[in-house]
């Protein structure tokens, strides 16, 4: 018997970056769907997703990257010609029975209406709210450009025929948007329990870690880290303790300049990118996980990947006390109220003197993780929807197989 098909389109990031999706299609495949994916370009080695056993990719080529608004602009055109492009090709190879969108960004509710009006199920995936995240990348916003992103939202949440949202806000704010609740699935971002590798009996000797992973964008204020650590030498001297910043981004060259500039070689490493396994053995080593994010509208309404990461391994997580931060952290952080560098500084400070307070905050965080975050409990809410949507029988649940590869990359998505 043929298997169901699900098309996944992904515009910001190569297939093999992107851990959600990684996790969808892989959840995907051990449900007996078939899966491909059109993304841009990354590996050119690649047609199979590193870790799948049979997940197809169609990378389209990027030849223009956007740093303001029309360059944006152009790239957003680049990347629906190409996509709309692919996505014929697989409706033609009769692979397309339906169709997963993750954004940003929101303008593919042309191709919306075209997969509706053939009859077959078109899924929102919402990654990021567009809005905000333009608002908060700084400068003076255009309020024309904020009205379009606004109206390109609506558009595309309201022509999907379902939606998945990363946590209750972006639910809210679908049905703010016009969309009937009964249509909007909650599956939160995170890892799974067979990603996350045993923690040692023993921390491992050598200075207390900070750590921050995920992306170095003008959104992320990873410069709040870097001016937290100088912080944290006044409160605790350069000796015995280490920040470490894994990832990568547009502000990177910047970051790394500021830490030259304050004299904090010493002190702040960068990683760079890390694959899935460094990523695992950077957290499980770590005694204190930093979320720099400052209390923006879209941070308030947003669930950090690297955040549900840090509990996967039980890290104590000091953060902005954002709406949903708190309602996924819990008592396995320390807030601080206005992500200040003194304020982060001081947190950090109280919880690497205080080791029963990171072994309590630990426990809680890794229970959460249990209980509520893992992928396990999102895979079973992602797959029905799929299951009712394309009319497949349910089969006893299973955990899908997450292999990774050593080189299959990893990356923590802010929304």
């Amino acid at each position: 018997m043929k298997r169901p098909s699900v098309t996944i389109l992904v515009a910001n990031l190569p297939a093999e970056k992107d851990r959600r999706v990684i996790r969808e299609c892989l959840s995907l495949e051990a449900a007996g769907f078939d899966v491909t994916v059109i993304a841009p370009r990354g590996d050119k080695s690649l047609t199979i997703l590193p870790g799948s056993e049979r997940t197809r990719l169609r990378p389209y080529p990027v030849v223009v990257y956007g740093s303001g608004v029309l360059s944006f602009a152009l790239e957003f055109f680049w990347s629906f010609l190409w996509i709309t492009i692919r996505l014929l090709g697989e409706i033609v190879r009769g692979r397309a029975q339906a169709v997963q969108a993750c954004n940003p960004p929101d303008i593919y509710f042309p191709l919306a209406l075209l997969m509706r009006a053939l009859g077959r199920p078109w899924v929102f995936d919402h990654h990021d709210l567009s809005p905000e995240v333009y608002v908060s990348r700084g400068g003076d916003p255009n309020p024309l450009v904020s009205r379009l992103l606004v109206l390109f939202e609506k558009l595309t949440l309201r022509t999907a025929t379902a939606v998945f949202a990363t946590n209750e806000s972006f639910k809210e704010n679908a049905v703010k948007r016009g969309v009937d609740a009964s249509k909007v699935t909650v599956v939160r971002n995170g890892p799974a329990f067979a990603e996350i590798a045993p923690s040692p009996d023993e921390r491992a000797e050598g200075p207390l870690r900070v750590v921050y992973l995920g992306v170095f964008g003008p959104q992320d204020n990873v410069g709040g880290a870097v001016l937290a650590a100088e912080e944290l030498i006044g409160l605790r001297g350069r000796t015995g303790w280490r920040m470490i910043l894994a990832g990568d981004g547009e502000t990177a060259a910047e970051l790394r300049a500021l830490a030259g500039e304050r004299g904090l070689t010493d002190v702040v490493e960068f990683t760079g990118w890390l694959n899935g396994p460094e990523v695992d053995a950077l957290l499980r080593e770590a005694d204190v996980a930093l979320q720099p994010d400052l209390p923006t509208r879209m941070n308030q309404l947003s669930t950090m990947a690297k955040t549900v990461e840090y509990l996967g391994r039980g890290v104590p997580v000091v953060a902005a006390d954002l709406v949903e931060t708190h309602a996924t952290v819990g008592e396995a952080g320390l807030y601080v109220p206005h992500g200040t560098p003194a304020e982060f500084a001081q947190a950090i400070n109280t919880l690497l003197d205080d080791p029963a307070m990171r072994d309590r905050m630990r426990k809680i965080g890794r229970e959460r993780f249990r209980d509520f975050l893992s992928w396990e409990h999102q895979a079973t809410e992602y797959i029905a929807v799929w299951r009712r949507l394309l009319r497949v029988p349910a089969d006893p649940p299973r955990i899908p197989a997450q292999r990774r590869p050593a080189d299959a990359p990893s990356r923590a998505e802010a929304p």
